[in-house]
C-alpha cells in the first residue's frame, strides 16, 4: 500500500534531548533534506514547532511535531517506533497566519505573519494610548493599557489566555481581540471578532508613548499603527496522532 509520505525530513531545536531523539530517529528511518521532504518532523517543544511553520510557510509541507521540550501542547508524544504508521495514521489541522502590517512613526511600513497573535505593547513607563477600528469602524476611541492583542484559535490558549483571553476551538471562525492590562476603559475585556474582520490599531501620541508591535517573534519598534487580518492564501498544515488533534488539547486545557 502506497503511504502518504514517503521522503520523511528531521529538524530539532538546540536542546540535548532534542538533538539526542533526532539522533536517534535519523538512524532508525531513511530521511532526506527538509527542501526535499514531503513531511516534516519536529523534535522540540512549542518554540520548535512555531519556527517550523514559520520557515516552511507556503510551502504546503506538513509538520509532524514529537514533544522534546517543556510544554508540548502543539506536539505529539515522543517515541521511535512506529514513526510510519503515526504519520500515515495522523489528522491533519490547517490553519492560517495572522498578516500584520505596522507603520513606523517614520512611515516605513513592514510586514510580518503571526500563527499565534499579533500584539502591541508599551516600550516605557508610560501606558499606551489606542484607538481600535474594526473593518474600517472605529469601535474603541481610546483604549489606556499596557497593549493589545489579536489571536488566532491556535494562539488563544497561549499569550491570549494568560492576560485574560478566550480559549477558541481551532475550528472556530474567530479571532480574539484582548486589551493587555487595561487602565480605561476599566471593564474592557476580550472581544470576540469574525476571522473575515480586519483590525487597524492607532497609536495616540507615538513619539511620546512609544509601542512595539510584534508578530509571534518578529518585532518592529515605535509604530504608529498596525493592521491585520487573517491570510487565507496561506495553509498552516499540522499533524497530531489520533484523539490528540488541536481541538482535543483546547478541550483538555479547558477542563484542567
Amino acid at each position: 500500500m502506497a503511504r502518504r509520505f514517503n521522503r520523511i525530513a528531521f529538524i530539532a531545536s538546540p536542546s540535548p534531548e532534542a538533538r539526542e531523539a533526532a539522533d536517534l530517529l535519523m538512524r532508525r528511518y531513511d530521511h532526506v533534506s527538509p527542501e526535499e521532504a514531503d513531511v516534516v518532523v519536529g523534535l522540540g517543544g512549542d518554540g520548535l514547532m512555531l519556527q517550523a511553520l514559520h520557515r516552511f510557510m507556503g510551502s504546503g509541507k506538513p509538520i509532524y511535531g514529537m514533544n522534546r521540550g517543556t510544554v508540548g501542547f502543539m506536539m505529539n508524544e515522543f517515541e521511535v517506533e512506529g514513526l510510519l504508521d503515526r504519520l500515515e495514521a495522523a489528522q491533519r489541522s490547517v490553519v492560517h497566519p495572522l498578516l500584520m502590517i505596522a507603520t513606523d512613526v517614520l512611515g516605513l511600513t513592514h510586514t510580518a505573519r503571526a500563527v499565534n497573535e499579533v500584539y502591541m505593547l508599551r516600550q516605557t513607563h508610560q501606558t499606551a494610548k489606542l484607538r481600535i477600528s474594526i473593518d474600517g469602524q472605529v469601535r474603541l476611541p481610546e483604549l489606556i493599557a499596557d497593549g493589545a492583542l489579536v489571536a488566532t484559535p491556535v494562539g488563544s490558549t497561549a499569550y491570549n489566555f494568560s492576560v485574560g483571553g478566550p480559549i477558541l476551538p481551532i475550528s472556530a471562525q474567530l479571532l480574539a481581540f484582548t486589551p493587555i492590562s487595561a487602565f480605561r476603559p476599566r471593564r474592557q475585556g476580550s472581544v470576540l471578532l469574525p476571522n473575515h474582520a480586519r483590525i487597524r490599531i492607532e497609536v495616540k501620541d507615538p513619539e511620546y508613548r512609544p509601542v512595539a508591535a510584534v508578530a509571534d517573534h518578529t518585532e518592529f519598534r515605535r509604530v504608529a499603527r498596525v493592521e491585520t487580518a487573517l491570510d487565507r492564501s496561506t495553509d498552516l498544515v499540522m499533524l497530531h496522532d489520533p484523539g490528540h488533534s488541536m481541538d482535543e488539547r483546547i478541550l483538555r486545557e479547558q477542563f484542567g
